[in-house]
C-alpha cells in the first residue's frame, strides 16, 4: 500500500508560482470533442506559434489510483495539445528496478526532456542524475528526488499546505461555538507527507484556541480503511463539530461509516480533489462541506514545463529567461461556493 499513497511528494522549501503562470507559449492543437477530457485541458494552452520539436519521455508510477490515473491522464492530453510535442510514455510501474529500467531506455532513446513522478524518490535519485548527466533535463514531479543535481525542476503540491487551509477552513467554521472539538483521519503515519498534513493543521488550530482537536486515527488512503478507522472514530467520540480526512479515496469510505451510524451533527472536509468529493460538496446534502486540493493538474503544467525547456524558454508573466527551479503548488479550499470552478478537476 506504501506504492500507491507515496504518491504525494515532500513540501519543497522554495518559492510557491501559481500554476497558471506555467502556459509557455505554443498554439494549441484543436480541443477534443470527447467530455471526459482531464482537468488539465480546461485551462487552455498558450497560444503563440508552435516551437521547436521536442520529444517528452514521461515515467511515473503505476496507475493504481484515482490520482495517479489522472496524473497519466493530465500528462497525455496536455501533450496532445501541442502539435510541436512528442510523448514518449511509458507503461508505469510501483516497482522502482522497474521504473529505473524505463527511464533508462528513455535516456537511451535520447528524448529531449524527461518528466518523472517516481515511485520512490530516493530509489529514483540515481537515475535522475544519469539523465541530468547525459544532458537530458529532468521535470521531477511531485515525489523529490534526494539531491537538485537530479533534476533541473521540481513541480509538486504542498502538503503542510493542505493540512494548514483544512485548520483554517474549520476553524472559521466553528469561530464562534465555545469548547469545539475536531478530529483526524490521517493517512499512512510512515509517509513524510502524512506528518506533513497533520502539522499544517495542528499549526492552524494554534489559532482558535477555542478549539480542540481530540482524536486523531491513522488510515491507508483506501476506501476500506477509511470505512473502518473512521468506523472507529465515531464508537469512541460521542460528539464532535468537525472532522479532517487526509485523502477523498478513504474518504468515501469514511462516508460509508458516517452514514451507517447516522450521523449528521458536524461538517467534513476532505483532501485532494476527487470528483465524488465535489459532487457531494455541490449537492450539499451530507457532512462533507468542502475538500482542500492536491492537483493532478500539476502533470499538465510538468509537460507545459518540458516543453519549454526543450524549447529553451522561460515561463510566460514572469521577468527571467528560464522556469524556476521548484514550483510548489496551492492547495485550494474547494466549498460550495467555488465547486463548479473545480468540477472539471476532479478525478475519479
Amino acid at each position: 500500500m506504501t506504492e500507491i499513497t507515496s504518491r504525494r511528494g515532500l513540501l519543497f522549501g522554495a518559492a510557491a508560482v501559481s500554476a497558471g503562470a506555467l502556459l509557455t507559449g505554443c498554439t494549441s492543437n484543436e480541443p477534443s470533442d470527447s467530455k471526459e477530457e482531464p482537468a488539465g485541458n480546461d485551462q487552455p494552452a498558450a497560444d503563440d506559434k508552435p516551437g521547436k520539436q521536442v520529444t517528452i519521455g514521461f515515467a511515473g508510477p503505476q496507475a493504481d489510483h484515482g490520482w495517479l490515473n489522472a496524473i497519466n491522464d493530465n500528462a497525455k492530453s496536455r501533450a496532445e495539445k501541442y502539435s510541436d510535442v512528442t510523448l514518449e510514455i511509458t507503461e508505469g510501474s510501483n516497482d522502482t528496478a522497474q521504473q529505473i529500467g524505463q527511464i533508462e531506455t528513455l535516456i537511451n532513446k535520447k528524448v529531449d526532456v524527461l518528466v518523472v513522478l517516481p515511485a520512490d524518490g530516493k530509489a529514483l535519485t540515481q537515475v535522475g542524475l544519469k539523465a541530468m548527466r547525459a544532458g537530458i533535463p529532468v521535470v521531477n514531479l511531485d515525489r523529490i528526488f534526494n539531491t537538485p543535481q537530479a533534476y533541473r525542476c521540481w513541480i509538486g503540491g504542498d502538503n503542510y499546505g493542505m493540512g494548514l487551509n483544512a485548520g483554517h477552513y474549520i476553524g472559521e467554521k466553528l469561530k464562534g461555538k465555545s469548547g469545539a472539538r475536531v478530529i483526524e483521519l490521517a493517512g499512512l503515519d510512515n509517509l513524510e507527507l502524512t506528518k506533513q498534513r497533520t502539522q499544517g493543521f495542528d499549526d492552524a488550530l494554534k489559532n482558535y484556541p477555542n478549539i480542540k482537536k481530540v482524536a486523531r486515527q491513522a488510515a491507508e488512503f483506501t476506501v476500506e480503511s477509511g470505512q473502518a478507522k473512521m468506523a472507529q472514530l465515531l464508537q469512541a467520540q460521542s460528539t464532535f463539530d468537525a472532522l479532517w480526512n487526509h485523502d477523498d479515496d478513504q474518504g468515501v469510505g469514511a462516508l460509508r461509516a458516517i452514514e451507517q451510524a447516522g450521523r449528521d451533527d458536524f461538517l467534513m472536509v476532505g483532501g485532494a480533489g476527487a470528483l465524488s468529493a465535489f459532487q457531494a460538496i455541490k449537492q450539499d446534502d451530507g457532512v462533507l462541506k468542502a475538500t482542500v486540493l492536491y492537483p493532478p493538474t500539476m502533470a499538465a503544467s510538468a509537460i507545459d514545463l518540458a516543453r519549454a525547456l526543450g524549447q529553451g524558454k522561460g515561463i510566460g508573466g514572469l521577468a527571467e529567461f528560464e522556469i524556476p527551479s521548484s514550483i510548489t503548488l496551492y492547495s485550494a479550499v474547494v466549498d460550495k461556493t467555488n465547486v463548479d470552478q473545480y468540477m472539471p478537476t476532479g478525478f475519479r
